[in-house]
């Protein structure tokens, strides 16, 4: 009954936006923020209204953040008014906000005026193909929405069409997008993230204390342990994950010189069990923290078929693939933008011990890691956020700088 209430609750508060959006005046010093589906205050648009806050230009405007749940997350965002995400305060601010800058597709209920600005930041180069580039015969359909493929680019569609620009981080995805997204290209601003200008701005003493904050151990050197979610293995709930990991044999092969953050992505719904044996050595981070936060930490990476990979390689830090399943993943799932024996700037294992023993022997090409970033990070150089808002700064005042 309750989700029957909801869904008559949206197709009302959807409807109603239709009726009355164009009446709703444009504010031209109103910049409206939202990530991940107003999951929190994270990512690229976290970074573009940081830097705004401190540039003179945007003195006068106004920051809006839609987020989820806000009150129960007591969240203090500087400078911003948060609202509810969703809500009909939502809605005006989309009809009401000169710039949106979103991390994420919009669905297709949102309706954008002519005199708005659309900013789609996205969340990550891919190393999974994406929308447009994902190849599906013409019964198939996606796991958990059970869309079909002309479906699925539709929604890939709606939402391009109403970008007045979108951000590529590299010069990598400068050549993907067009085809991925079927954007025009003269649409993208080859910028960096501006998510990434604080890797290239790291802060000692910040780091210590957001050890100290985690209760981590200042003595020790920190890997990162980031798997990403399957495709085909999930429930309602969402995407499940087997965890192939024996992290008491990382324990004993690493000793006492490591300790391990594991951080699975925000999508997975599995619930880690604890292991007493490991308190002091392992430490589980929650699923829906900001990943970002766990990169200055760590002194090395651990990931399988995440892009987490491209941002962490800014720092020229160790990065480690442990694809215990490659052939499963690489045929019967999205497939691969890159070839990942050739283009990772890591090396690709398969057994866990043979990983172990070449991270604790310091076994990294860090010459290969070089030339990853020079294509793949070829804009990482700390001033992204700058190029950013000067573009946005340049399009509000009609090529006023």
């Amino acid at each position: 009954m309750i989700k029957w209430i909801k869904k008559i609750v949206h197709k009302c508060i959807v409807i109603f936006n239709r009726l009355i959006y164009r009446l709703i005046p444009v504010d031209d010093h109103t910049i409206l923020f939202i990530a991940f589906h107003g999951r929190g205050y994270s990512d690229n648009p976290k970074a573009i209204h940081q830097a705004m806050m401190k540039d003179d230009r945007f003195k006068d405007y106004k920051f809006v953040w839609a987020i989820k749940h806000h009150k129960s997350k007591n969240l203090d965002i500087p400078n911003a008014k948060i609202i509810e995400y969703f809500s009909l305060s939502y809605f005006y601010y989309l009809a009401h906000s000169k710039i949106w800058v979103v991390n994420c597709k919009l669905p297709g209920y949102v309706l954008k005026k002519e005199n708005q600005i659309y900013l789609q930041t996205w969340h990550g180069t891919p190393l999974k193909r994406l929308a447009h580039d994902i190849v599906l015969s013409e019964d198939a359909t996606f796991y958990r929405s059970q869309m079909d493929a002309a479906s699925m680019y539709k929604t890939y569609d709606v939402d391009v069409a109403r970008y007045n620009y979108m951000i590529s981080p590299n010069a990598f995805c400068s050549k993907i997008f067009p085809s991925a997204f079927a954007i025009d290209p003269s649409k993208l601003i080859e910028t960096g993230y501006p998510r990434n200008d604080v890797l290239s701005h790291i802060n000692e003493q910040d780091v210590m204390n957001k050890k100290k904050e985690l209760h981590l151990p200042l003595d020790k050197k920190v890997i990162l342990y980031a798997p990403t979610w399957r495709d085909n293995s999930y429930v309602a709930q969402g995407y499940t994950f087997q965890l192939k990991a024996d992290f008491r044999k990382w324990k004993e092969i690493l000793g006492d010189d490591y300790i391990v953050l594991f951080k699975p992505h925000y999508l997975i719904i599995n619930s880690f069990k604890e292991d007493e044996q490991l308190n002091g050595f392992l430490y589980s981070m929650d699923a829906t923290m900001d990943i970002a936060q766990l990169y200055e930490l760590s002194d090395i990476l651990i990931t399988d078929y995440s892009s987490v990979f491209f941002d962490y390689a800014i720092l020229n830090r160790p990065i480690y693939f442990y694809m215990y399943d490659l052939e499963e993943y690489a045929q019967d799932l999205r497939g691969f933008y890159l070839d990942i024996h050739k283009d990772l700037p890591g090396k690709i294992y398969r057994n866990e011990e043979d990983l172990l023993v070449d991270l604790k022997n310091n076994v990294f090409d860090y010459e290969h890691l070089k030339e990853f970033n020079a294509y793949f990070n070829n804009k990482e150089d700390g001033n992204a956020s700058k190029r950013v808002i000067d573009i946005l700064y340049k399009e509000i005042n009609h090529g006023v700088k």
